[in-house]
């Protein structure tokens, strides 16, 4: 078995399922796919976990106004993120629901953990709630006596509750914050965390009465545990808390999250680790957001981008590509069609397109033997792309896998080869095949399939990291269609 110094753990948020998956979803699951698929071409031991949040007030509601029994309706949306996470090529290794039994016994466990450690007491909780966020605001953090996240009406909740002793943790969390300078991710999200647990922190109301649609609290089944705590635990379900996965994977490497619940991550859960006694994660990454030509995506004004409507239409790797290559991981992006097309049509069918296109058509025609010296290696950065994936930078290292790819391009149009014969063509076929070779392993988690597809007309099995280096050319190449081709508006 691996040990913890080669094993990976990433983790997605679990999506709430009162609706289909959009194109904000997609996103968090793709660049965390290319995290996860990177770390395989490493060698390592990989678990990369999504699923789905399916309990609380919101979704109860969702059930009810379409007419539907509520476990049938999770179970339908469950299936819709599947299907559309397999349609986006992504190779996660679990899928979590909190509606299934493994997930409510690792949660009563934890509870119970916290519970033993003095951390739970019966109160009782007043405050401004959010019943689309399923979250309770201060009179201070209502924006014009609204919800300050969506905007909408807040209602005065006063009920009895099992409170978690939060504020206990805020020395600790700021200590841990302190001598882990990568756990709050991107750092220009740190301050603002660091700042609000230095202002002070609440004691958190972690159960309700009134919301029927939950986990019972395992210490008084009057009440359910409120949905964001119990969500947060998915992360040890899926491993089965306390057994030999847990104690290999945990604690996780990334959690992946839009900035929206980085909060929940960065303060809230790691405070109930603490409390039951184990790690915080090492790193919480808080993603931004994606407008629509520059308006919120919003089912009222009708531009919710549907992630399987532009994967059909414009292919799964070039959305895959787009998503990564047009904002830096940690930044907010405005998606437009027009922007996609233009990296498709500029990058992946003039550039990578077109260089597998003209050198393998160029080889077939070849019938002798493939042999010469590296003169494209200099042009490979590698160890500024390890650096950049290391650092979450995918843009960064896309960039740097372009670079190269022009690099080739340029080599092809200097030599011309079409104009070449003998040992000077095998050659310059020798540098460019190798350099597809090692091209199509640094592509293969940004795009999976265009790497395969390049796999085999180059005659070539897919490598891991460490055979991105130029050696013999063992393949047999068979001259196929075009990676990508040009898309008109």
């Amino acid at each position: 078995m691996a040990g913890k110094s080669d094993k990976f753990y990433i983790t997605t948020p679990i999506f709430y399922v009162n609706d289909v998956p959009h194109l904000g979803h997609s996103y968090t699951m793709v660049v965390s796919d290319i995290i996860a698929r990177w770390h395989r071409l490493l060698g390592e031991r990989v678990f990369f976990l999504t699923g789905t949040d399916e309990h609380g007030e919101k979704i109860a509601k969702a059930a009810e106004l379409r007419k539907e029994e509520v476990k049938a309706f999770v179970d339908k949306l469950a299936e819709a993120y599947k299907a559309c996470w397999k349609g986006l090529s992504i190779s996660n290794d679990d899928f979590i629901r909190t509606t299934e039994r493994r997930h409510e016994e690792v949660v009563f466990r934890f509870i119970e953990a916290m519970d033993r450690n003095g951390d739970l007491y019966k109160g009782e909780y007043e405050g401004w709630y959010c019943v689309p966020d399923e979250t309770f605001f201060t009179d201070l953090q209502l924006k014009e006596g609204r919800c300050p996240v969506c905007g909408r009406d807040v209602q005065k909740l006063k009920e009895e509750s099992y409170f978690f002793r939060l504020s206990k943790y805020q020395d600790r969390l700021l200590e841990y914050y302190k001598a882990n300078e990568n756990f709050l991710a991107p750092k220009s999200r740190s301050a603002e965390i660091i700042n609000r647990v230095k202002g002070g922190l609440k004691d958190l109301s972690i159960t309700r009465k009134s919301v029927k649609w939950g986990i019972p609290f395992p210490m008084d089944r009057k009440h359910n545990i409120y949905v964001w705590v119990e969500a947060l635990i998915n992360y040890l379900s899926a491993l089965d808390w306390r057994s030999e996965k847990s104690d290999l994977f945990w604690p996780a490497d990334v959690h992946m999250v839009g900035k929206e619940i980085n909060w929940f991550h960065s303060v809230i859960w790691p405070a109930m680790l603490f409390s039951a006694g184990l790690e915080p994660p090492r790193k919480v990454f808080a993603h931004g957001w994606w407008t629509v030509e520059g308006q919120k995506m919003s089912k009222s004004v009708g531009n919710v981008v549907d992630p399987m409507a532009m994967a059909g239409k414009y292919s799964v790797d070039a959305l895959r590509y787009f998503l990564v290559r047009e904002i830096p991981l940690g930044d907010d992006g405005d998606f437009s069609e027009k922007a996609l097309r233009l990296r498709l049509n500029n990058e992946l069918a003039a550039d990578l397109g077109n260089l597998a296109y003209r050198v393998l058509s160029i080889t077939e025609k070849f019938d002798g033997k493939i042999e010469g010296s590296p003169e494209l290696e200099a042009s490979l950065d590698l160890k500024g792309i390890e650096k950049d994936m290391q650092e979450l930078n995918l843009s960064g290292a896309l960039e740097r896998i372009w670079h190269f790819i022009k690099a080739c391009n340029k080599y092809v149009n200097d030599k011309k080869p079409w104009e070449m014969d003998g040992a000077e063509l095998s050659n310059a076929l020798y540098n460019l095949l190798e350099s597809l070779r090692i091209i199509s392993i640094l592509v293969s988690p940004f795009m999976p399939e265009t790497s395969d597809r390049l796999n085999a007309q180059l005659g070539v099995k897919s490598g891991l990291l460490s055979e991105a280096k130029f050696g013999a050319f063992k393949g047999k190449v068979k001259k196929g269609e075009y990676l990508f081709r040009k898309i008109d508006a």
